[in-house]
């Protein structure tokens, strides 16, 4: 089954080592390394240290052993304020301080910029939201790649899939990456709030920059559902007829970059178009080249996709999707771990590439 968790063909604490080469301005781009490594528990234990050729390794360990602290304290989050985390709730503010509290401990500067709700989504006492942003000191801040997930659930469960698993994720990278790295682009790590509304919060922070903040960003990529029990995995950008299905000139370049990382990670990954439905949906409006990932929600599995990527045919990718059983013993731990390396190494591409905005062009993806 999807969610089938035994990985007795990986040796014990395997992790994701992100080792970038510096170089001087005006070299050609510094060399990323991805590769899985075996490291003791005492090794696990310590910082990232310098190794003798002046590569800093950035340690992104695999899923089960990083991101699970973060999807617990989610779940938690969830259990103690009336089943969800819907936003505005006491649920979603106590995930806002969660989210806050980690990335301030990891070093960042964290902003919490509200947002009004419109009046049909306002409830008693409560007439604005949030969205949580974090940046890297070091990197160019005139070159800046953006994650984003949205931080919110439906009000009918925990949205642990949907979108603790996206959290989780960038959690994770950010807290490894640390907030000074050896980069030489800066990396933006945002959480949306009122994306199962509208994408109201991801929608407000894109029309509320300004042009020159605008032209800062180099691209987008939006990490949205990971973790589904009958996963899928689906890289978006690059396909269809119109911009808002294939994304503004170099969406396909960043979805090429997933669907490596993702090979990269041990899977064959399916392209497919933008739908409208995520956080994506205003930086694609605003022209930024744009990148998806998701394991799927309401659809049902072909075969051909489950000859692909195991699991059932016939049934949905997320059977728990919006529902009160979409809770941590629902997740596909190892679709959640590929994903999981398969951003860091695309934040590390984008992170160290010299290029400026991915250029325009249709490249050559999977699809399937």
């Amino acid at each position: 089954m999807a969610g089938n968790n035994d990985r007795s063909d990986e040796r014990e604490n395997p992790h994701v080592v992100l080792a970038v080469d510096p170089t001087a301005p005006g070299d050609p781009p510094a060399r990323v390394v991805v590769e899985l490594v075996q490291r003791s528990a005492t090794e696990a234990s310590l910082p990232p240290t310098v190794t003798v050729d002046g590569a800093r390794p950035l340690v992104v360990p695999a899923t089960e052993a990083g991101t699970g602290p973060h999807l617990a304290a989610l779940q938690r989050i969830a259990d103690e304020n009336g089943g969800n985390r819907a936003c505005p709730s006491p649920g979603y503010e106590a995930s806002v301080r969660y989210v806050a509290d980690v990335l301030g401990a990891a070093g960042y500067d964290v902003s919490t910029p509200r947002y009004p709700l419109p009046k049909r989504r306002r409830r008693p006492g409560e007439t604005s939201c949030c969205n949580v942003l974090a940046q890297t000191r070091t990197g160019d801040p005139a070159r800046v790649v953006v994650i984003g997930a949205h931080l919110d659930s439906v009000r009918r469960g925990p949205g642990i899939n949907d979108n603790g698993s996206g959290v989780s994720a960038l959690l994770e990278i950010a807290t490894r990456l640390g907030a000074s790295p050896p980069i030489r682009n800066a990396v933006r790590f945002a959480f949306w709030g009122s994306e199962e509304d509208d994408m109201g919060g991801s929608t407000h922070y894109v029309r509320t920059l300004s042009r020159s903040d605008l032209d800062d960003l180099m691209l987008y990529v939006n990490v949205d559902m990971i973790a589904s029990s009958n996963a899928g995995y689906f890289v978006q950008g690059g396909e269809g007829k119109s911009r808002k299905k294939f994304g503004p000139p170099g969406s396909a370049q960043v979805a090429v970059v997933l669907v490596e990382q993702l090979a990269a990670a041990g899977v064959v990954a399916r392209t497919v178009p933008f739908d409208g439905e995520s956080d994506f949906a205003p930086f694609i409006n605003a022209g930024i080249p744009s990148g998806g990932v998701m394991t799927g929600d309401r659809q049902k599995k072909t075969e051909k996709q489950a000859l692909r990527w195991g699991g059932k045919a016939g049934e949905r990718f997320d059977p728990q999707y919006h529902t009160p059983r979409d809770r941590i013993d629902k997740l596909d731990l190892v679709a959640m771990d590929r994903f999981t390396r398969a951003l860091a190494g695309t934040v590390a591409h984008f992170a160290m590439s010299a290029d400026g905005r991915p250029p325009g062009g249709r490249a050559a993806l999977t699809s399937g």
